[in-house]
C-alpha cells in the first residue's frame, strides 16, 4: 500500500460524539413501513398504528452480587432496568468450593432463580481465573496430576449444573496477564479446558476475558493483537474448530479521560476475528468527571459493529459497588447512575402512536392496529 499526501485532522469531542451517533443509528436502527390492509389486499383506511418496544436486540446490562437475595429494594432496582447481568463473585471456583470436596452452589443457584423468574440472561462468570493471588490455598498446593484432576471437576461441576441457563461462559479469565494454569498443566491448559466446556454444552458461547485490551495501549500483554493470538492457539487446538467462541474484554477505566481513539482500533483489530465482542465489565474509576468519562466509553462501545453486547461492573452502594456506584444508600442515582438509565432511555424505542413509518432500534416490538371496527395486536422482530 502507498500513501501520499496524508492530512490528519484532530476531531472535537461533539464531532466525535456526532459520529457515534451516526454509527449507532447505521448499525442498530432500520426504517420500517407499515402497510394495513384487509384480507383481500385493500387499505385500511383511518388504520392507526401503536408501536411499543418489548426486548432491545443489543444487550445492555449491569453485574449483580449476592446482596440482591437480602434486599428487595436492590431487587426491584435492578429488574426495573436490565434485562442482562454476570455475576461478580458467585459462581466462581473461590466461592463454590472453598474446601476441596465441599461444593457449595446455594447462593448461585439463588441468584440464577431470581435472574430466570424475572427474565434477566446471564453470562456465567468465570470458570476458570489465570491469576495465582485468587486459588485456594488447597488449589495452589495440588500437585500437576491432582490439579488436573480438580480442574476436571471444576468444569465438569459447573458448566454441567448451569447447561441451558447461561448465555455465554468466561472459560479463562485473564490468561493474557497470568499463567497460573498454565504454569500447573502445560501451555495448552487453556485451549482444554475450552474444549472441555465445549464438550459439555456445545450451544453456549465460549469466552477467553481479559483486561487493558481497549483500556490501556501501554500494556502489551493485553494488546489486541496478542489477545488474537492466543484465542487463535486456543480455537486450533484439536477438536476446538467448532467452538462457539466469542471474544470479552472488561473495560475496567483508570480515572481519566479515556482513550477513545485506542479504543476504535483495538475494537476495530478484534473485530476483523468476524467473532462477537462483548465488554463485560465496563467501570471507571471514581473522580469529578466520572460520569461523563463512563457516558463516553459506553456510546463508543455500542456505536461499535462487532460489539455484541454490554455489561456494565457496577451497582448500588448498598451492595458495595464503590468504584462504579449507580446508587446511593437509599437508591438515588449518583451522576453515573443518571448516565445509566439516560442511555437505556436512548437506546430503546418506547411507544409511537399513528405511524405508519418509522425508524426502529433492532428488536422486539408489540404492534397495535386500530380503525373503527377492528383491534389487531401482532409481534414484530
Amino acid at each position: 500500500m502507498w500513501i501520499d499526501n496524508v492530512s490528519l485532522q484532530p476531531f472535537t469531542m461533539e464531532q466525535w460524539r456526532s459520529h457515534q451517533k451516526e454509527r449507532i443509528h447505521w448499525e442498530h436502527k432500520r426504517k420500517v413501513t407499515f402497510q394495513v390492509k384487509y384480507a383481500n389486499k385493500t387499505a385500511v383506511k383511518g388504520a392507526t398504528v401503536s408501536i411499543k418496544q418489548i426486548q432491545s436486540s443489543i444487550p445492555f446490562g449491569c453485574s449483580m452480587n449476592h446482596h440482591i437475595l437480602e434486599s428487595s429494594a436492590y431487587q426491584n432496582w435492578f429488574t426495573s432496568r436490565f434485562k442482562y447481568t454476570t455475576f461478580t463473585n458467585e459462581m466462581k471456583w473461590y466461592s463454590t468450593e472453598i474446601i476441596q470436596g465441599h461444593e457449595d452452589y446455594t447462593i448461585a443457584d439463588a441468584m440464577v432463580r431470581f435472574a430466570k423468574r424475572n427474565g434477566i440472561s446471564i453470562r456465567g462468570h468465570n470458570i476458570f481465573w489465570d491469576d495465582p493471588r485468587y486459588q485456594q490455598p488447597w488449589v495452589k498446593n495440588l500437585s500437576p496430576n491432582d490439579s488436573r484432576k480438580a480442574a476436571a471437576k471444576r468444569i465438569n461441576s459447573v458448566v454441567s449444573r448451569y447447561a441451558g441457563q447461561l448465555i455465554a461462559w468466561d472459560v479463562m479469565n485473564e490468561n493474557l496477564h497470568f499463567s497460573f494454569h498454565e504454569d500447573k498443566l502445560g501451555v495448552n491448559a487453556s485451549a482444554e479446558y475450552f474444549s472441555r466446556a465445549f464438550q459439555l454444552h456445545p450451544k453456549t458461547r465460549l469466552f477467553m476475558n481479559e483486561f487493558n485490551t481497549i483500556e490501556d495501549r501501554r500494556d502489551e500483554a493485553a494488546s489486541p493483537a496478542n489477545y488474537k493470538r492466543i484465542l487463535e492457539q486456543i480455537l486450533s487446538y484439536p477438536g476446538n474448530k467448532e467452538i462457539l467462541a466469542g471474544i470479552s474484554v472488561q473495560g475496567d477505566f483508570s480515572y481519566g479521560q479515556p482513550d477513545l481513539a485506542y479504543m476504535r482500533a483495538s475494537l476495530d483489530i478484534l473485530a476483523s476475528t468476524g467473532l462477537p465482542i462483548w465488554l463485560t465489565e465496563v467501570s471507571l474509576d471514581a473522580g469529578p468527571n466520572q460520569a461523563e468519562y463512563l457516558e463516553q466509553v459506553l456510546r463508543e462501545g455500542r456505536s461499535h459493529p462487532g460489539v455484541e453486547g454490554i455489561i456494565m461492573f457496577a451497582g448500588p452502594e448498598i451492595a458495595g459497588f464503590n468504584v462504579t456506584t449507580l446508587a446511593d444508600k437509599d437508591f438515588k442515582n449518583t451522576p453515573a447512575g443518571d448516565v445509566g438509565d439516560k442511555l437505556i432511555d436512548e437506546w430503546k424505542f418506547t411507544i409511537a402512536e399513528g405511524s405508519i413509518e418509522v425508524s426502529l432500534f433492532h428488536g422486539d416490538y408489540n404492534i397495535t392496529v386500530k380503525n373503527l371496527v377492528n383491534l389487531v395486536v401482532s409481534t414484530l422482530e
